[in-house]
């Protein structure tokens, strides 16, 4: 488990790689961490929505 300040920097550093445009695998924490799905959850928040037209 991670504690709220952990969870609150993986969500910060997931901002930042979505927006720098990282890949998503680029997680730097484990598959079954609660700091992964803090990570990812802040990527989804800011990575970029593909056109679907496309």
């Amino acid at each position: 488990m991670g504690t709220r300040e952990e969870i609150v920097r993986a969500v910060t550093d997931g901002r930042e790689a979505g927006r720098r445009g990282d890949r998503p695998t680029a997680c730097p924490h484990p598959r079954d961490s609660v700091l992964r799905r803090a990570w990812i959850r802040g990527y989804a928040e800011t990575r970029p929505v593909r056109d679907r037209a496309e």
